[in-house]
């Protein structure tokens, strides 16, 4: 089969890898689409995660994959399930690891339900949670948007939003949207800063009002605007200096969350910026405890890709590189990728 492949730092290639064969609690899947994330993505290419990682190694990690054959321990699977998350393995040699393995022609589910209730250890199907079956109703070029959709609304729920909270949300690509559409739906009023391109979606998703975050009067635009601050900065960058500059507009007793990882490893806060004691939120998020909020989301319409990409307009595995091109240019914010047909 076919995978994308980053070899080394910089260079990403579609190469030929060994099809996967399933073991007692897998399934086989035909990847059948998978949706690219700016910010991830771009780090492994880039050679910039701020996590360990061995190359030549499998991209993706936002990828559905079509049930074609199960492990004789298989129960709670099917032939014929659209399952999220689904990646290709590392190479049994050792000759490639994965980034999660989601952007290849083939992969691997695990029916992590039977490993739970067969009694086996945590630690083995613990990070499989992400697999879950996708409602019929959604379809596979949909469905790549459950990662983000599941990661973004688990994190605001374990955070604490409220109903009638006013919410700002730094960054628009993938992320950003995703955070702006979600504190709507759950009654929050939302400001979003970031770029101009992307203004129109945002608006469309219910956001109050959309600043571009190069114009110099942003921050004061948004004080006058929410004289009292906000309850709620989601920072979706993780740039250095994006949290000093917007933390002023925090209200005195509010939330700080920094999602995004650009400079993971570089970035500070100054919490003399801030108008009194206030908390950075630290609990990260569990994709499988939204699944089934984002599946009736995304079956009443209420979530919908067409804001994060076209669901008509995809790339074929092929092109992966002219994708990742077009994203980096800022002509998309994100790309649907068609693995396999």
């Amino acid at each position: 089969m076919k995978a994308a492949i980053v070899e080394r730092p910089g260079v990403l290639a579609v190469r030929e890898v060994p099809d996967p064969r399933p073991g007692d609690y897998q399934a086989l899947c035909a990847l059948l689409y998978g949706a690219t994330c700016t910010g991830t993505d771009t780090h492994l290419i880039r050679g910039e995660f701020p996590f360990p990682i061995r190359y030549p190694a499998i991209l993706g990690h936002e990828s559905v994959g079509r049930v074609v054959e199960v492990g004789r321990k298989v129960r709670n699977l099917r032939v014929g399930d659209l399952v999220t998350r689904v990646g290709a393995p590392p190479a049994a040699d050792g000759g490639y690891d994965v980034c999660w393995g989601g952007f290849a022609e083939m992969g691997l589910a695990t029916d992590h339900w039977a490993m739970r209730a067969d009694g086996r250890p945590e630690s083995e199907w613990a990070g499989a949670r992400v697999n879950q079956v996708v409602p019929p109703g959604v379809s596979p070029q949909e469905a790549p948007m459950f990662t983000t959709w599941r990661e973004t609304l688990s994190y605001l729920l374990r955070l604490g939003i409220r109903a009638g909270w006013n919410v700002l949300v730094v960054g628009s690509g993938g992320n950003g949207l995703s955070f702006a559409a979600h504190s709507v739906r759950l009654g929050a009023t939302v400001w979003q800063v970031g770029s101009p391109r992307c203004r129109s979606a945002a608006v469309g998703l219910g956001v109050r009002a959309f600043l571009d975050y190069h114009q110099e009067d942003c921050v004061e635009t948004l004080r006058a605007e929410v004289p009292g601050g906000f309850d709620l900065v989601v920072d979706a960058l993780g740039k250095t200096g994006v949290v000093d500059r917007f933390l002023p507009l925090l209200a005195a007793g509010g939330t700080l969350g920094i999602y995004g990882i650009d400079d993971f490893a570089r970035l500070s806060v100054s919490p003399r910026l801030a108008r009194g004691t206030f908390t950075i939120y630290g609990g990260g998020y569990d994709e499988a405890e939204t699944h089934q909020r984002v599946s009736e989301m995304a079956l009443q319409g209420l979530l919908s890709a067409r804001a994060w990409y076209d669901p008509a307009g995809s790339y074929p595995l092929s092109r992966i590189n002219e994708a990742f091109a077009d994203l980096w240019n800022r002509k998309a914010v994100k790309a649907l990728i068609q693995l396999s047909t």
